[in-house]
């Protein structure tokens, strides 16, 4: 690696640290992670952004709050750089109470806890990349978990098709890897007769960051044709806790805060706003250390927060009853 007294000025600020450790430690999340270092200069300002939050890991770990940070594929990432990472998949999720249609009131004699990974309604965890479509993720999320209801069998579907060929002016609504909302997801598998396999379409926008050409050659699976879908009444726990009792919810949070950007385990009850960002999918929820949160499969890789999820606290201290990171906002399900 490229190492040399610019570096080794840097450590100065951190002498609670060894110089030694610090670079072993660094250059192992490189190997890890697999980042590309373009130059010294790149080297120089990941480095930097890597100790920064090195620290502030070791110091809001050291607090005993009711989770815990660790490195992940973001820690060289300042705020500013992880907002500009988040800001494609919030373009039109500002607009969604101009989309709200209909709602659904659930009976809400809840259970105690919901977890449908454990149910096997969920597919493994899934890496969006380096693409602004998490907005599809949550739509095939929420599919999957409908389509595994009506017919018994966990299906993989694809967001790809979904990036390429749910176009704003090409009969779709939504902008690939600059952003989406669910709800024109589900009404474009609709128009569509249902969505083809994840291995049939599978997904590259990942590492090519951006849309492709719609592919026409693949086959819709069976029991994959959305007729309908449902928004969950806003800002209410009883009803959200009401429909994930029912089939995984695609969901909107606000991620661009710094502790969930470096979310490792726990319930999150740190600050987080309601400015929605990022869309993932509600399978459950529960009580950890008589703590209640709901359960949230996000797209980043496995290599992220809990093995790919984060559990976000529940209850209504939470952003005025809008829930932790809005996540009671905007909720949606498909009907099939």
């Amino acid at each position: 690696m490229f190492v040399n007294i610019f570096y080794v000025l840097c450590f100065l600020m951190y002498t609670a640290y060894s110089k030694g450790d610090m670079i072993n430690h660094f250059e192992s999340w490189i190997q890890q992670f697999k980042i590309a270092v373009e130059d010294k200069v790149h080297y120089a300002t990941m480095f930097q952004k890597w100790v920064d939050n090195h620290k502030y890991i070791e110091e809001v770990n050291s607090q005993n709050l009711t989770y815990t940070l660790g490195h992940n594929q973001f820690s060289a990432m300042d705020k500013s750089d992880f907002s500009s990472y988040l800001q494609k998949s919030a373009i039109l999720m500002q607009d969604y109470q101009k989309l709200f249609k209909e709602t659904k009131t659930l009976a809400t004699a809840n259970p105690a806890s919901v977890n449908w990974v454990s149910k096997g309604g969920v597919t493994p965890v899934k890496d969006q990349g380096q693409c602004g479509s998490c907005w599809s993720f949550s739509t095939t999320g929420a599919l999957e978990g409908a389509n595994f209801i009506k017919t018994g069998t966990l299906n993989s579907f694809s967001e790809q098709q979904l990036v390429d060929c749910d176009k704003y002016g090409n009969g779709g609504k939504d902008f690939g890897c600059n952003g989406g909302l669910m709800d024109n997801a589900f009404t474009w598998i609709g128009k569509n007769n249902g969505l083809c396999s994840e291995a049939e379409y599978p997904y590259v926008s990942g590492t090519t960051k951006t849309g492709g050409e719609c592919k026409k050659t693949c086959k819709n699976l069976a029991n994959s044709d959305v007729v309908s879908f449902v928004d969950v009444p806003p800002s209410s726990d009883d009803q959200m806790m009401a429909a994930v009792s029912t089939t995984p919810i695609s969901v909107a949070i606000q991620a661009d805060e710094r502790d969930f950007q470096l979310y490792k385990s726990g319930v999150f009850t740190g600050k987080c706003g309601n400015q929605l960002d990022h869309g993932v999918l509600l399978v459950g929820y529960g009580t950890q250390d008589s703590k209640d949160y709901y359960l949230i499969k996000n797209s980043w890789s496995s290599s992220w927060g809990d093995a790919g999820y984060i559990k976000l606290g529940r209850g209504p201290e939470y952003n005025n009853g809008d829930g932790q990171c809005g996540v009671l906002l905007q909720g949606s399900y498909p009907l099939l």
